[in-house]
């Protein structure tokens, strides 16, 4: 498990947008812990088209922070 940290994609509102209650997304935010190995899509505008997998460490300029689950 890696530790997420606010400014990283798992804790963005972007990341893995079109399903973002699912349980995976919801424990990231809540525990702020992810699998080294999980990967999903960014829905950010910008990169949306892009259809990018990002993991939950990586990080943009566009991290909007998600709701508090």
């Amino acid at each position: 498990m890696q530790t997420i940290q606010t400014g990283q994609c798992g804790l963005c509102t972007h990341f893995g947008e079109s399903h973002h209650s699912d349980k995976a997304l919801v424990s990231i935010i809540t525990t702020k812990q992810a699998e080294l190995s999980l990967l999903d899509e960014c829905g950010h505008p910008k990169h949306s088209s892009l259809h990018l997998k990002v993991s939950p460490i990586s990080g943009c300029d566009g991290f909007t922070a998600a709701a508090s689950a």
